[in-house]
């Protein structure tokens, strides 16, 4: 099954339909899409509802769908909630765009992978898409790793895997130095080593 985006149809222009307003990632689509003249709307169902969802595709009549939406941050006394959201969540919202024919921009995290001894700090030894997740170190991330292989199994769903993002807004989930980020040795060096190359390039 192939899935065309519907914006080639001249009477159904390009509309994005959004998940994870509130997040960082979600909220800059909706600015480059305002930026660009895009037609987008944010999603008001939560993820693990069906329901909800087929209510935003019915009413919106998207295009393309986007997936921003995880939860995030201190997470031990929401277990259940962390696992409707970055595991269920997903999974549903694939499957029923799947059904509406809907190609779905999956956003995901790189923070499943930690450098090891075949992918040494400074090496530029890169993980692949293939390769097992080696970092559990939050329940997040392991909700995360779960996740990982089953979209795939989904020939609408295209996943964007993201990596401590950088922007020039010096926002909370800015990767320079002198971010919030930067809280323990090992994120340290990671960062400078990014930060100095950027300015080698500059």
């Amino acid at each position: 099954m192939g899935f065309p985006a519907k914006g080639a149809l001249a009477d159904h222009p390009i509309k994005f339909l959004i998940h994870g307003r509130t997040g960082w990632i979600g909220g800059l689509l909706g600015i480059l899409c305002q930026a660009q003249g895009i037609l987008f709307q944010y999603a008001s169902g939560r993820l693990e509802n069906q329901a909800s969802l087929e209510r935003d595709i019915a009413e919106v009549r998207p295009t393309h769908v986007f997936n921003a939406a995880r939860l995030h941050g201190p997470t031990q006394h929401r277990l259940v909630e962390t696992i409707r959201t970055n595991v269920v969540g997903t999974l549903t919202l694939a499957d029923v765009c799947r059904q509406h024919d809907l190609l779905l921009l999956n956003y995901a995290t790189s923070c499943i992978f930690e450098y090891d001894s075949d992918h040494p700090l400074g090496f530029g030894i890169g993980f692949k898409e293939l390769d097992t997740p080696n970092f559990t170190g939050s329940f997040y991330s392991k909700t995360k790793a779960m996740v990982k292989d089953l979209p795939k199994n989904y020939d609408n769903v295209c996943t964007l895997r993201v990596r401590m993002p950088v922007s020039s807004d010096l926002g909370i989930w800015e990767f320079t130095p002198n971010s919030k980020l930067e809280k323990s040795k090992k994120n340290s060096n990671i960062i400078r080593e990014k930060w100095n190359r950027e300015q080698i390039k500059q």
